[in-house]
């Protein structure tokens, strides 16, 4: 009997560590590949997608959200440097979500509304308290499946945009978003929301 109840726990110990392994490896942050989580920022990978699951309900599931998490980790350096049109963000968002008057939505359209009210939940306290990349970058994912959905079942997406481009491209957005507060002096990342809000 105490044979089995070893062997079954030796299982479940390789299980977990294979399951480890290949999270580290789906997370872009193996330590050497350049991924947008390193070992330290697993918690933000699990918070985001967990948040992002969370929020969009029905709207999204876990794997797509891991997988465009993993592909906007590739992408980190070239986020870290691009910069932000605050103007056209803005606009964007109010096109959206206030007016409701694109007809032709595509991802970047949407994907930056999406992030830009992911900035300000995040803003308001939306995120349970949490703070930090994971948070941010969770919300503007459930966001911006919820808003593709919306936007689709109007009939006001662009042919070609598919829910996948439009909330990679808000989780972009959002990590841009981050990484320039990151720069900033003061404020972090309330200070960028009430700048763009």
């Amino acid at each position: 009997m105490d044979k089995l109840i070893n062997a079954g726990k030796e299982f479940l110990e390789e299980r977990q560590d294979k399951d480890k392994r290949e999270e580290k490896q789906s997370f872009g942050g193996g330590g050497g590949g350049g991924g947008f989580f390193d070992r330290d920022d697993e918690d933000d990978f699990r918070t985001a997608r967990d948040e992002a699951s969370r929020r969009a309900g029905s709207s999204g599931g876990s794997d797509m959200f891991s997988s465009i998490i993993s592909a906007i980790g590739q992408k980190k350096s070239t986020l870290a440097n691009d910069d932000i049109d605050e103007e056209d963000a803005i606009r964007k968002h109010k096109k959206s979500y206030v007016d409701d008057d694109d007809d032709e939505a595509d991802e970047k359209s949407l994907g930056t509304a999406a992030a830009m009210q992911a900035l300000k939940l995040f803003n308001q306290g939306e995120a349970g308290g949490k703070q930090g990349k994971g948070a941010l970058l969770g919300l503007a994912m459930a966001e911006a499946s919820k808003l593709f959905d919306n936007k689709a079942a109007k009939g006001k997406v662009s042919s070609g945009t598919s829910k996948e481009s439009v909330i990679q491209d808000a989780g972009e957005m959002a990590m841009k978003m981050y990484l320039k507060s990151q720069g900033q002096q003061q404020g972090g990342i309330l200070g960028l929301a009430s700048k763009f809000m």
